[in-house]
């Protein structure tokens, strides 16, 4: 599926939630949205970003996965103008939930990177490790802390830097490929 040809009927992130958030939702979005910092480090590196980057996000209004995450990539993007986010409803877009399934199912949130262009770059999505290892370690029986996330260490910044790590990737990719270093002479 070429999700390019989709990609206007994608919303910007206050369109997705005006659209399909319940007034309780979006207080909910809102509230984690408003609790997100980024480092000094972490802003720096958004700023330097060179390349456009086209981000098609699969998400549900009511997902407590995307109530956590969805809103961090709304503080990156403030933050550059080379991030263009799209959103688009899992159930109102089924054909691409189905194109960016994770682990058999249509997870949220899944995210698919693209060039400018619309070449895909990568997918990531439903949780960070951080939120994996936090959700295997209230399992009863074997699962133990990894230590990698320092027990008190918040699991929200962990979330915030393994996102960006992956926006980072998809960025580098980008700004060190062949065609797009021809392209824009660099």
């Amino acid at each position: 599926m070429d999700i390019l040809t989709k990609w206007d009927t994608g919303l910007n992130y206050d369109e997705f939630l005006k659209k399909f958030a319940s007034a309780d939702q979006h207080r909910r979005w809102e509230a984690v949205y408003n609790e997100i910092t980024l480092t000094p480090a972490q802003l720096t590196l958004l700023k330097s970003f060179q390349r456009d980057m086209l981000v098609a996000v699969v998400a549900g209004a009511w997902c407590g996965d995307c109530i956590q995450q969805c809103p961090i990539f709304e503080v990156f993007a403030k933050q550059t103008s080379r991030l263009q986010i799209r959103y688009f409803d899992r159930d109102e877009h089924g054909d691409i939930a189905d194109e960016l399934s994770i682990c058999g199912g249509r997870r949220v949130p899944s995210v698919l990177f693209m060039a400018e262009d619309g070449a895909p770059c990568g997918r990531y999505g439903d949780r960070t490790l951080a939120k994996y290892r936090d959700s295997a370690a209230s399992l009863g029986g074997a699962a133990c802390p990894t230590g990698i996330v320092l027990p008190g260490a918040s699991l929200q910044a962990a979330v915030i830097q393994e996102w960006l790590e992956q926006f980072e990737r998809v960025q580098l990719m980008l700004r060190l490929s062949p065609r797009l270093r021809q392209k824009h002479g660099d």
